[in-house]
């Protein structure tokens, strides 16, 4: 503090500041953040009058003044879903980047607790949201009232005026019989989980399709139920009693391609020389500890919470028009050796 300048009873504020400098709060404000509109000698005489107050503005402060607080709402269904954690993970760390800093709420599935939350968000002046669901079935909107952007992660959104992103199912079950029909494999079967899930449907179309092309069928009918070990096993008993020149099997969870090698290592046959089998979303767990590990589709998670994170930092706190429809990020390939017998 300058000699002459007796201590304030009191934290000075911006006005304070902008009297002391002779400007108006609007300069004051703008020479504080850096603003390039205003006059060198006016942003000097500003930040002067601030040193000599002892005016140093808290960044939410500084950010409200610049109409933006730095802050993002995630707002999931389900924390500790199987798919929610990566997504998130996925968009902090492209946030993190940019020095925004995330509130995270759990709806835990329940509407009302959802709205909630959407309120206290807003009360808390967060730049944007993003929703996401626990499974890639379509949800209700929060609507086009909300007054910041919102991106919709892993279930998109009924609405098409809303941007949703989502994994492309249908590409992930082609993948999984090209993959097959690569390891010269042409009697495939499809054992999948609840018939009433998106997830379920889509893959099931993308390994439709894909047989079809190469001038193949499906040997048998798609097998539904649950998304469980137990099942993967059970189907596989009955698919090879009915069956029993299956020479590939296509999962649509790697849980239940963990029941299937359970009743092929019952059956006595060999896994992948007999029969190839491949599951879906690479959960790591169940993969790497199979034997033999097992080949599955990634869905990339990490990776489209980084997407859905940098689509709302594109828009947030601009005029621009927000992003619409729904679009379908990739999935991969992991392969290990329950599709390729190692040399």
């Amino acid at each position: 503090m300058h000699s002459g300048q007796p201590a304030a009873p009191y934290p000075a504020t911006l006005n304070d500041v902008a009297k002391v400098a002779g400007v108006s709060l609007a300069t004051a404000s703008k020479a504080i953040n850096g603003r390039g509109d205003v006059a060198e000698s006016t942003r000097k005489r500003v930040l002067d009058a601030a040193e000599r107050l002892g005016f140093t503005p808290n960044q939410l402060a500084r950010s409200l003044l610049a109409g933006r607080t730095h802050t993002v709402g995630l707002l999931t269904s389900d924390l500790e879903g199987r798919f929610v954690i990566p997504i998130l993970m996925g968009a902090e760390d492209a946030f993190g980047a940019g020095q925004v800093n995330v509130f995270l709420c759990d709806a835990r599935g329940d509407n009302i607790r959802e709205q909630h939350h959407l309120k206290a968000l807003l009360n808390r002046r967060v730049d944007g949201i993003i929703v996401v669901g626990r499974q890639t079935d379509p949800r209700p909107s929060l609507g086009q009232n909300v007054p910041v952007p919102v991106v919709y992660a892993y279930a998109p959104s009924e609405d098409p005026a809303d941007l949703s992103l989502t994994p492309d199912n249908e590409a992930g079950g082609r993948m999984l019989v090209e993959h097959l029909i690569s390891c010269g494999r042409t009697r495939i079967a499809h054992i999948t989980g609840d018939p009433a899930y998106a997830a379920a449907q889509d893959r099931a179309r993308g390994v439709h399709d894909a047989l079809a092309a190469a001038g193949l069928e499906l040997h048998g009918e798609v097998m539904f139920s649950d998304w469980s070990e137990r099942w993967g096993r059970d189907a596989a008993a009955m698919l090879l009693e009915q069956h029993p020149e299956v020479d590939a099997i296509a999962c649509g969870s790697d849980q239940i391609a963990r029941g299937v090698l359970d009743t092929l290592r019952d059956l006595g046959r060999q896994v992948p020389e007999d029969v190839a089998v491949i599951g879906y979303d690479n959960w790591e767990v169940l993969t790497t500890n199979a034997r033999p590990e097992l080949t599955s589709i990634d869905a990339n998670l990490q990776q489209l919470g980084r997407e859905a994170a940098r689509h709302l930092f594109k828009v947030m706190g601009t005029s621009e028009p927000r992003p619409a429809g729904t679009r379908y990020l990739p999935v991969r390939l992991v392969i290990r050796g329950s599709t390729i017998a190692r040399r």
